[in-house]
Protein backbone atom coordinates (compact mmCIF):
# COMPACT_ATOMS: atom_id res chain seq x y z
CA UNK A 1 0.00 0.00 0.00
CA UNK A 2 1.20 3.35 -1.07
CA UNK A 3 2.09 5.54 1.83
CA UNK A 4 1.25 9.29 1.34
CA UNK A 5 2.55 12.23 3.65
CA UNK A 6 -0.31 12.38 5.83
CA UNK A 7 0.71 8.90 6.94
CA UNK A 8 3.61 10.49 8.59
CA UNK A 9 1.58 13.01 10.91
CA UNK A 10 1.94 10.98 13.82
CA UNK A 11 5.35 11.73 13.76
CA UNK A 12 3.76 15.61 14.16
CA UNK A 13 1.66 14.51 17.53
CA UNK A 14 5.00 12.70 19.15
CA UNK A 15 6.93 15.83 18.47
CA UNK A 16 4.40 17.97 19.97
CA UNK A 17 4.17 16.36 23.38
CA UNK A 18 8.13 16.27 23.69
CA UNK A 19 8.49 19.84 22.48
CA UNK A 20 6.06 21.30 24.82
CA UNK A 21 8.13 19.21 27.27
CA UNK A 22 11.09 21.39 27.23
CA UNK A 23 9.41 25.06 26.34
CA UNK A 24 5.46 24.94 27.08
CA UNK A 25 4.87 28.09 24.51
CA UNK A 26 4.66 25.03 21.77
CA UNK A 27 1.83 24.49 23.11
CA UNK A 28 -0.28 26.90 21.15
CA UNK A 29 0.21 25.01 17.74
CA UNK A 30 -2.09 22.52 19.46
CA UNK A 31 -4.74 24.66 18.19
CA UNK A 32 -4.08 23.55 14.81
CA UNK A 33 -5.53 20.36 16.33
CA UNK A 34 -8.34 22.25 17.06
CA UNK A 35 -9.31 24.71 13.98
CA UNK A 36 -8.39 22.34 11.07
CA UNK A 37 -11.08 19.34 12.12
CA UNK A 38 -13.80 21.81 12.92
CA UNK A 39 -13.16 24.00 8.87
CA UNK A 40 -12.85 20.92 6.99
CA UNK A 41 -15.94 19.08 8.75
CA UNK A 42 -17.90 22.90 7.67
CA UNK A 43 -16.31 22.85 4.36
CA UNK A 44 -16.95 19.68 3.20
CA UNK A 45 -19.27 17.99 5.36
CA UNK A 46 -16.85 15.05 5.93
CA UNK A 47 -14.68 13.54 8.90
CA UNK A 48 -11.73 13.92 6.43
CA UNK A 49 -9.28 15.31 9.57
CA UNK A 50 -9.99 12.20 11.34
CA UNK A 51 -9.73 9.53 9.19
CA UNK A 52 -7.11 10.60 7.44
CA UNK A 53 -4.64 13.54 8.75
CA UNK A 54 -5.05 13.07 12.75
CA UNK A 55 -1.74 12.40 13.88
CA UNK A 56 -2.56 11.35 17.34
CA UNK A 57 -4.84 8.27 16.20
CA UNK A 58 -2.11 7.59 13.34
CA UNK A 59 0.06 7.78 16.58
CA UNK A 60 -2.41 5.30 18.37
CA UNK A 61 -2.64 3.16 15.46
CA UNK A 62 1.09 2.86 15.15
CA UNK A 63 2.05 2.25 19.21
CA UNK A 64 -1.24 -0.15 19.53
CA UNK A 65 -1.12 -1.69 16.07
CA UNK A 66 2.84 -2.03 14.92
CA UNK A 67 4.24 -2.70 17.76
CA UNK A 68 1.07 -4.39 19.21
CA UNK A 69 0.57 -2.62 22.56
CA UNK A 70 -3.50 -3.20 22.29
CA UNK A 71 -5.30 -5.49 23.55
CA UNK A 72 -7.89 -5.78 20.04
CA UNK A 73 -10.70 -6.00 21.84
CA UNK A 74 -13.91 -4.06 21.10
CA UNK A 75 -15.17 -0.66 22.81
CA UNK A 76 -17.37 -1.36 25.46
CA UNK A 77 -20.66 -0.13 23.96
CA UNK A 78 -21.56 2.52 26.76
CA UNK A 79 -18.16 4.36 25.35
CA UNK A 80 -19.82 4.23 21.78
CA UNK A 81 -23.14 5.71 23.05
CA UNK A 82 -24.23 9.07 22.15
CA UNK A 83 -24.92 9.84 25.93
CA UNK A 84 -20.93 8.89 26.93
CA UNK A 85 -19.58 10.64 24.05
CA UNK A 86 -21.66 13.96 24.60
CA UNK A 87 -21.52 13.58 28.27
CA UNK A 88 -17.56 13.85 27.89
CA UNK A 89 -18.05 16.55 24.87
CA UNK A 90 -19.52 18.78 27.61
CA UNK A 91 -17.30 18.10 30.12
CA UNK A 92 -14.69 18.73 28.30
CA UNK A 93 -15.72 22.08 27.10
CA UNK A 94 -16.50 22.90 30.43
CA UNK A 95 -12.75 22.25 31.28
CA UNK A 96 -11.93 23.64 28.15
CA UNK A 97 -13.66 27.28 29.47
CA UNK A 98 -12.35 26.83 32.95
CA UNK A 99 -8.83 26.74 31.35
CA UNK A 100 -9.94 30.00 29.61
CA UNK A 101 -10.72 31.59 32.63
CA UNK A 102 -7.88 31.16 34.02
CA UNK A 103 -5.69 32.42 31.24
CA UNK A 104 -7.99 35.49 30.99
CA UNK A 105 -7.94 36.15 35.44
CA UNK A 106 -3.77 36.02 34.33
CA UNK A 107 -4.12 38.55 31.74
CA UNK A 108 -6.37 40.95 33.81
CA UNK A 109 -3.77 40.50 36.78
CA UNK A 110 -6.46 38.87 39.25
CA UNK A 111 -4.13 35.53 39.26
CA UNK A 112 -0.60 34.95 38.93
CA UNK A 113 1.16 32.45 35.98
CA UNK A 114 0.92 28.86 37.82
CA UNK A 115 3.81 27.14 35.99
CA UNK A 116 1.56 23.73 36.30
CA UNK A 117 0.21 21.21 34.05
CA UNK A 118 -2.47 19.17 35.38
CA UNK A 119 -3.03 15.70 34.28
CA UNK A 120 -6.38 14.03 33.92
CA UNK A 121 -7.89 17.14 35.56
CA UNK A 122 -6.48 16.22 39.05
CA UNK A 123 -2.92 15.31 39.38
CA UNK A 124 -0.41 18.72 39.25
CA UNK A 125 2.63 18.39 37.95
CA UNK A 126 5.26 21.22 38.38
CA UNK A 127 6.43 22.39 34.67
CA UNK A 128 8.81 25.15 35.66
CA UNK A 129 11.27 23.68 33.88
CA UNK A 130 9.30 24.13 30.54
CA UNK A 131 9.21 27.77 31.11
CA UNK A 132 9.76 30.19 27.78
CA UNK A 133 13.38 31.63 27.23
CA UNK A 134 11.76 34.54 25.82
CA UNK A 135 9.87 36.95 27.82
CA UNK A 136 6.18 36.01 27.16
CA UNK A 137 3.23 37.71 28.93
CA UNK A 138 2.21 35.39 32.07
CA UNK A 139 -1.25 35.26 30.15
CA UNK A 140 0.20 33.59 26.98
CA UNK A 141 2.29 31.25 29.47
CA UNK A 142 -0.89 30.38 31.03
CA UNK A 143 -2.75 29.34 28.22
CA UNK A 144 0.06 27.35 27.19
CA UNK A 145 -0.15 25.46 30.55
CA UNK A 146 -3.64 24.98 30.18
CA UNK A 147 -3.19 23.85 26.57
CA UNK A 148 -0.72 21.66 27.08
CA UNK A 149 -2.65 19.74 30.30
CA UNK A 150 -5.77 19.70 27.53
CA UNK A 151 -3.50 17.78 24.93
CA UNK A 152 -1.75 15.48 27.59
CA UNK A 153 -4.44 14.75 29.26
CA UNK A 154 -6.46 13.52 25.91
CA UNK A 155 -2.98 11.84 24.89
CA UNK A 156 -2.83 9.98 28.20
CA UNK A 157 -6.95 8.46 27.67
CA UNK A 158 -6.35 7.60 24.87
CA UNK A 159 -3.09 5.61 25.69
CA UNK A 160 -5.19 4.34 28.03
CA UNK A 161 -8.21 3.31 25.87
CA UNK A 162 -5.65 1.99 23.48
CA UNK A 163 -4.01 -1.12 25.33
CA UNK A 164 -7.56 -1.85 26.98
CA UNK A 165 -8.85 -2.13 23.68
CA UNK A 166 -8.27 -1.35 20.02
CA UNK A 167 -6.02 0.97 18.86
CA UNK A 168 -8.05 3.89 17.65
CA UNK A 169 -10.33 3.27 20.06
CA UNK A 170 -10.05 7.11 21.60
CA UNK A 171 -11.43 8.14 18.45
CA UNK A 172 -14.99 7.02 19.58
CA UNK A 173 -15.58 9.27 22.01
CA UNK A 174 -12.83 12.20 21.17
CA UNK A 175 -14.29 15.37 21.74
CA UNK A 176 -13.12 16.70 18.64
CA UNK A 177 -14.62 13.28 16.85
CA UNK A 178 -17.87 14.28 18.27
CA UNK A 179 -17.72 17.93 16.99
CA UNK A 180 -17.21 16.95 13.82
CA UNK A 181 -19.68 14.19 13.20
CA UNK A 182 -22.20 16.58 14.73
CA UNK A 183 -21.20 19.28 12.00
CA UNK A 184 -21.45 16.76 9.51
CA UNK A 185 -24.90 15.74 10.55
CA UNK A 186 -26.38 19.05 10.47
CA UNK A 187 -24.95 19.64 6.52
CA UNK A 188 -26.05 16.30 5.47
CA UNK A 189 -29.54 17.49 7.05
CA UNK A 190 -29.21 20.38 5.71
CA UNK A 191 -28.58 19.03 1.98
CA UNK A 192 -31.46 16.46 2.30
CA UNK A 193 -33.94 19.40 2.72
CA UNK A 194 -33.07 21.20 0.31
CA UNK A 195 -32.82 18.63 -2.35
CA UNK A 196 -36.57 17.07 -0.44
Amino acid sequence: MKKHWYDYLWIVSLAYLVLGFFNILFAWLGLICFFVPLLISIATGSKAYCNRYCGRGQLFSVLGGRFGLSRGRDIPAWMRSKAFRYGFLAFFLIMFGNMLFSTYLVFSGANSLREVVTLLWTFRLPWQFASPAIAAPFWVQQFAFGFYSVMLTSTVLGLITMVLFKPRSWCVYCPMGTMTQAICQCKAKKTDNRSA
